[in-house]
């Protein structure tokens, strides 16, 4: 997750460069916005980070940088509300990630650049038009996860060769989720691997689909993704 962090503060700090440039303004304060689908206390971690790695390259909140935090509290509805307030705030930049937050704001704008993060398939989203070649304005970090989601039962069965049963977390409510339960799913009848499917909506259904793997005796779990 650290290096999709930094490689993303490069594409924004690129960005915000040509922001500084263009207005031809050395003391200008450029204005990002930060949209995040969840909850603003979820990974606290994470956004100090991202923080830290514009302050290292001397973009310092409060200073010659503004960021607009918008978090749309894991509910779908608020998403094109926060995309609509962002864009009526005309940001240099937008910093984003899982691609129903991409597509709100990708929806309103087609000259504010955006910048993404953990987008498992942007092409077959429509986040992009290639991987190569994103295209319009919108770029960032693609982390394969359908792709990798089937080798990665692979390595636990290496790790686990008796293994015959796996829990599998995963969110109906995510976009990504029922493509990479699908892979799961195909890769563990090759393996012959018996997959247990555990739905997890919010927080408080975690607790529920463990006693469910528990209770149905599972040899192993894997999650589809952190969205």
């Amino acid at each position: 997750m650290r290096r999709k962090i930094l490689a993303c503060l490069l594409l924004i700090i690129v960005l915000l460069t040509a922001a500084f440039a263009e207005a031809q303004q050395p003391a200008k304060v450029v204005r990002l916005a930060y949209f995040i689908p969840g909850s603003g206390t979820a990974t606290p971690e994470r956004r100090e980070a991202f923080l830290q790695g514009l302050r290292d390259h001397g973009y310092v909140e409060g200073k010659n940088l503004v960021i607009e935090y918008r978090y749309a509290e894991g509910k779908a509805e608020r998403l094109q509300e926060q995309a609509a307030q962002i864009i009526s705030l005309k940001p240099d930049v937008i910093f984003t990630g899982s691609p129903q937050a991409v597509l709100a704001v990708k929806a309103l704008t087609t000259t504010i650049p955006i910048v993404f993060a953990a987008v498992g398939d942007p092409v077959g989203f429509g986040v992009v038009a290639s991987l190569a070649k994103p295209g319009g304005n919108i770029t960032g970090i693609a982390n394969l996860t359908p792709e990798l989601s089937g080798k990665r039962l692979e390595l636990l069965k290496e790790s686990v060769p008796n293994m015959t049963s796996v829990a599998v977390l995963w969110n109906p409510a995510s976009q990504g989720h029922p493509k990479i339960l699908k892979v799961i799913e195909e890769a563990a009848s090759a393996l012959r691997v018996k997959v247990h499917s555990l739905a997890v909506r919010s927080r408080e259904d975690f607790n529920g689909a463990f006693q469910s793997a528990t209770k149905s005796r599972v040899e192993a779990s894997c999650r589809s993704a952190t969205h």
